[in-house]
């Protein structure tokens, strides 16, 4: 794995997550009935950060769960004779809420039906949104972001790797190539 280009940085990372939070807003005229939800691991970071920049321009707090997708993948088999599974947390209700899937990166679109699955047990929301740090492009599903930071077209070959802060030590985005 040999690391190609950045296409983010702390500085332009951050400034793509008030965007998006600008733009949940704009989208559902303010903070009521708002909700976000990340999907683990780094979903749920951004979900974080999103929520602090809404709480920066807006003033007011939404909630924040963490959705663990594990048990509802359609590769369970082929990951792992036995799969880690991580906490749900979400301790408020979503219905008739306006829910903000938050994940790092769109792909294939499979993370995100399983998200949907696993989200749909917890209740009925009025709407479920999608936010994305990044959208590589390459879906398998008919899934499109509703907030996207950066659009980044990618060669099947690579992966985007997003590195933040909670859990690498920095805040980046890189395409790193396989090695051939």
């Amino acid at each position: 794995m040999k690391e190609k280009a950045k296409i983010l940085d702390a500085e332009t990372l951050n400034r793509s997550l008030m965007r998006i939070a600008h733009e949940i807003l704009e989208k559902n005229k303010g903070t009521a009935e708002l909700c976000l939800i990340g999907i683990r691991n780094r979903g749920v970071y951004l979900a974080q950060r999103l929520a602090g920049c809404i709480k920066k321009i807006e003033g007011q707090d939404v909630p924040v769960g963490a959705l663990d997708i594990t048990l509802y993948r359609d590769d369970l088999t082929m990951i792992s004779q036995q799969p880690v599974v991580h906490k749900t947390e979400i301790s408020f209700g979503i219905d008739d809420k306006f829910v903000v899937l938050v994940d790092d990166v769109l792909y294939t679109g499979r993370t995100i039906r399983a998200a949907l699955d696993a989200l749909i047990d917890f209740g009925r929301p009025k709407a479920i949104q999608l936010a994305v740090l990044v959208d590589r492009g390459h879906r398998e599903l008919p899934v499109r972001a509703d907030f996207v930071g950066k659009n980044i077209p990618t060669a099947k070959n690579e992966t985007v790797e997003v590195r933040l802060k909670e859990t690498d030590g920095q805040d980046e985005v890189v395409i790193v190539s396989k090695d051939e």
